[in-house]
């Protein structure tokens, strides 16, 4: 039998914590291993529990969310947690804030039940979330910036004209199923590229590959929703790169 996907509720406002709690602990699958009011107790909790994945509010009073989740994904206590930021806020300084720290996902909390379950099985498996809304207007805000500043460790000359290609299309919000689609590559290998983008940018998931794109230039305000990815000769991709909400 699977091990259940153990999950750290961190808000301040304790009848929102109890009822994610309570939500969390009567989904198939999903236990709640604690809770934490503020972001100091989230960081706490999460070196002595290790959950799967933290829910974590952004605005609690002391250590704020940002900041604790930069303090969960940089330790060595707490490599394999995730955290999914879930908050009533999707302005964009937390967006970026949050993804630069190393959050695996950002949702709402106006978000029904089921997605917010969904979006904790999600980040568990490995993959990364935000709000449709949320993605639209991040691809949006990188596009409109005049100039690439490359992050420290995110240079793109060590990949091959596949994997920008597969890059690129990670940055406009595909999963590895439809980037398998577009560029008509097994899922098998869409994964080993992936898992070579990581290596290779040093990132610790795919949101920060999403960074790792917008900052080093390789998707730009040159490059328009009507502009497709043109796929290497003799695997031509078909259709149009949507924007969901996985990455």
């Amino acid at each position: 039998m699977t091990d259940p996907i153990r999950v750290l509720v961190a808000d301040d406002q304790p009848l929102l914590r109890g009822s994610f709690r309570v939500l969390v602990d009567t989904a198939p699958g999903l236990t709640a291993v604690g809770e934490a009011g503020s972001g100091a107790e989230a960081v706490e909790s999460a070196y002595r529990l290790r959950p799967d994945v933290v829910l974590m509010d952004i605005r609690m009073p002391g250590m704020d969310g940002i900041e604790a989740t930069q303090r969960i994904a940089h330790a060595p206590e707490t490599a394999d947690t995730r955290v999914l930021i879930l908050t009533t806020f999707d302005l964009d300084e937390y967006v970026y804030g949050a993804l630069r720290a190393g959050a695996a996902g950002f949702l709402l909390k106006d978000t029904s039940p089921d997605v917010l379950l969904a979006g904790i099985r999600t980040v568990a498996a490995g993959e990364s979330l935000l709000a449709p809304s949320v993605t639209r207007r991040l691809i949006a805000e990188f596009a409109r910036l005049p100039r690439a500043h490359p992050v420290s460790g995110s240079s793109l000359e060590c990949l091959t004209k596949r994997e920008r290609e597969v890059l690129l299309l990670v940055a406009r919000g595909l999963s590895n199923t439809d980037i398998a689609e577009y560029l008509r590559l097994s899922h098998g290998t869409v994964k080993t590229h992936i898992g070579r983008l990581l290596s290779k940018l040093r990132a610790r998931d795919r949101a920060q590959l999403v960074i790792s794109a917008y900052e080093s230039g390789l998707v730009s305000a040159a490059l328009t929703p009507e502009r497709r990815v043109q796929p290497e000769s003799g695997e031509p991709g078909s259709g149009e790169p949507g924007s969901g909400g996985l990455l």
